[in-house]
């Protein structure tokens, strides 16, 4: 990772995401009020958290630490809202989200990403540019956990999107295969059919549910072994309960869809 990433952002980042989703960590645990201060302390007058990529936007990572902070009960906080605010700023004409210097023609290759991240200034968004599927999933996942932005017509448009493009190839290099979306984690991390779910599952005022909705749920009913457990493609193997944690996040998203 180059120096000018932001390696302390990034695994406090993930981190919190083990505590809250794997163990039930909130603010009132003293850990967790202290993570949230370190990325607060990351966010731009902007609204948005930044230095992962440099000095370059980051609407997945702000999305994805948004989700944490709003499960941890900062959902209330200004500093939440205001990355909100960001966030539907920097939408994608169709609704959906990019990173924005993946929608210059120049920004299109993996040779390019070292560039920008170097770059002194961000590359600002070509706004005409499609959305990427990935990006989109994840800042979905932070309006699904919110109790107002789930009901937004935002994240409805958002959902219209993403399942159009389930099982297929992202606009942009960063999931260009479509066997991305069978590669799954727990806690989410990228956008896989499992997170995809759940966030269209906590939709409100009724979980998103269309004929590629059901195509995936049928999908992941296939993957049932006799034991109970869902049989699908880890993407970090090291974590002997993943499989557990997994089949846990895929149980909620049926259970959901069945209520």
């Amino acid at each position: 990772m180059s120096p000018l990433q932001d390696y302390d952002q990034l695994e406090t980042y993930r981190r919190l995401g083990q505590l809250v989703e794997e163990y039930g960590f909130s603010r009132v645990h003293n850990a967790i009020e202290k993570a949230a201060e370190f990325l607060f302390e990351r966010q731009t007058e902007a609204g948005d958290f930044r230095g992962i990529y440099g000095r370059q936007y980051t609407p997945n990572y702000t999305g994805g630490i948004l989700e944490l902070l709003v499960k941890t009960g900062y959902g209330q906080d200004p500093r939440v809202e205001k990355a909100f605010r960001w966030l539907l700023n920097v939408r994608q004409k169709d609704g959906g989200w990019a990173i924005p210097f993946r929608t210059s023609k120049a920004q299109f290759t993996s040779r390019a990403t070292h560039h920008a991240i170097r770059a002194e200034e961000p590359l600002e968004p070509d706004l005409t540019r499609p959305s990427s599927a990935m990006v989109t999933g994840i800042v979905l996942r932070a309006f699904a956990a919110h109790e107002r932005h789930r009901r937004s017509l935002a994240a409805h448009r958002a959902a219209d999107l993403l399942h159009p493009r389930f099982f297929k190839r992202d606009t942009y290099i960063d999931r260009g295969t479509p066997e991305y979306w069978e590669r799954v984690t727990f806690p989410f991390w990228f956008t896989d059919i499992v997170s995809a779910l759940d966030s269209l599952s906590k939709l409100e005022p009724k979980p998103v549910f269309n004929a590629k909705v059901a195509q995936a749920l049928l999908w992941l009913r296939g993957r049932q072994t006799k034991s109970g457990l869902f049989e699908l493609n880890l993407l970090k193997t090291g974590d002997p309960m993943l499989r557990y944690w997994e089949s846990l996040a895929v149980c909620r998203v049926l259970l959901r869809y069945q209520s």
